[in-house]
């Protein structure tokens, strides 16, 4: 099934995703079996790929090798064209709204036409906004950009809506890899009375309680990275 009617169905149904990111610069091919076997049997409904700054190949060497271990969707999150492989199954064509440095609004995306061109990934139109949490991010260095301060929560709704208006089918609330501090539940609760489109929740999320608060927020889709990094036995509490 495709990414983005799956994720509307789990919305109608009021069921909830989680998605485990990897970084193809820390996830090495030949050293998956023991963390895949965890994610296998744990909550997961996606695999997430993609990082901020990844060798030229790393991205879909790694992909090839989750597609040996796993069924689940591979969905790529990409902070390059570089990253973009056909091996994966979807595309989060993320315009990063928060920021106002071009090249990350449009600029990349055209440049990633020629190379879409020729896959058949779906392409998922994603509205991302980086929320600041206490620490620079390896997003904010990349872009150029700063992250949308936590305390104008109207600024924050306000840019997602933008985002939906302009025909994102997704908005991304991000707090950046190893954020010291999670999206408050109040900004997602708001963001998403707001909308009419499914919210991806990300950054900083370290716990089963956290998670159930974002998902009980109005998250519909929940990304998890560094924690599985850190600390595999995390999946012990998400375990199917």
């Amino acid at each position: 099934m495709k990414l983005y009617p799956n994720i509307l169905s789990a919305v109608e149904k009021r069921e909830k995703l989680l998605a485990v990111l990897m970084d193809p610069d820390k996830a090495k091919p030949e050293s998956l079996d023991g963390f895949m076997q965890k994610l296998n049997n744990s909550i997961a409904t996606h695999i997430f790929v993609g990082g901020s700054t990844v060798e030229e190949f790393a991205t879909e060497n790694l992909v090839i090798a989750l597609k040996k271990h796993s069924n689940l969707p591979i969905v790529l999150f990409p902070g390059d064209i570089s990253q973009i492989t056909n091996e994966a199954n979807s595309i989060l064509y993320l315009s990063l709204l928060s920021g106002r440095n071009p090249e990350y609004l449009i600029g990349k995306h055209i440049a990633s036409v020629s190379k879409l061109r020729n896959t058949n990934l779906e392409v998922i139109p994603t509205g991302y906004l980086l929320i600041e949490n206490g620490k620079e991010t390896a997003v904010q260095r990349v872009t150029q950009t700063a992250p949308m301060p936590i305390n104008n929560e109207q600024a924050i709704v306000d840019t997602a809506k933008a985002g939906e208006l302009l025909g994102m089918r997704l908005i991304y609330l991000e707090a950046g890899s190893g954020a010291k501090k999670a999206i408050p539940s109040s900004i997602i609760s708001a963001v998403k009375e707001e909308l009419g489109i499914p919210i991806i929740v990300g950054g900083g999320i370290r716990s089963k309680e956290q998670l159930d608060a974002a998902y009980q927020a109005g998250a519909d889709l929940v990304v998890i990275g560094t924690a599985f990094e850190e600390d595999e036995s995390f999946f012990n509490q998400l375990k199917k």
